[in-house]
């Protein structure tokens, strides 16, 4: 009875909106898009209120001979989504839009919380809680769009992915 029971909630699970937006920790963590490969896309959790957030990636990488470039991204967890560098000046933090992200051949990019480079989420739609997963639409020059899985979760300092990421 108790096997039986467990199969039924494990089948609801499958079949749930939930699990159909949610792939479990065995699913992998890397996308790709042509030859540039997308690894381990996670945005750091938002206070309550918040309306804007950030998208980083363990690295960007163009594994093919001809450069690439990221033009834009898009998301409906948030009203726009913008390419960003973060620059000190004076003491001050300060973020720009960029046009685009060059991804020269060979080159693997880190894109990490604490890093210059990011994917800005304005006018997010919610707070972005941990363990929360959402997709984002990337637009590359050469490799098309792509559609990826990014993952809430606390950033890590050592650029490890927290335990149960599988690569």
């Amino acid at each position: 009875m108790m096997r039986r029971a467990a199969g039924l909630l494990l089948a609801a699970l499958a079949v749930s909106p939930a699990g159909l937006l949610s792939p479990g920790p065995a699913a992998g963590h890397d996308f790709r898009a042509g030859a540039i490969v997308i690894d381990h896309p996670y945005a750091p959790p938002t206070p309550g209120g918040a309306t804007t957030g950030a998208v980083y990636f363990r690295t960007l990488k163009n594994t093919g001979r001809e450069p690439d470039r990221l033009l834009s991204a898009s998301s409906p967890a948030a009203a726009v989504v913008e390419l960003h560098r973060s620059t000190i000046e004076n003491d001050v933090m300060k973020m720009r839009q960029l046009p685009a992200l060059d991804l020269p051949p060979g080159a693997s990019l880190k894109v990490r919380h604490g890093g210059e480079i990011h994917l800005m989420l304005i006018g997010l739609k919610a707070p972005l809680k941990n363990g929360d997963r959402f997709p984002v639409r990337l637009k590359f020059e050469r490799a098309g769009e792509r559609e990826i899985v990014v993952h809430v979760q606390q950033p890590r300092t050592d650029g490890k992915p927290p335990p149960g990421h599988n690569h």
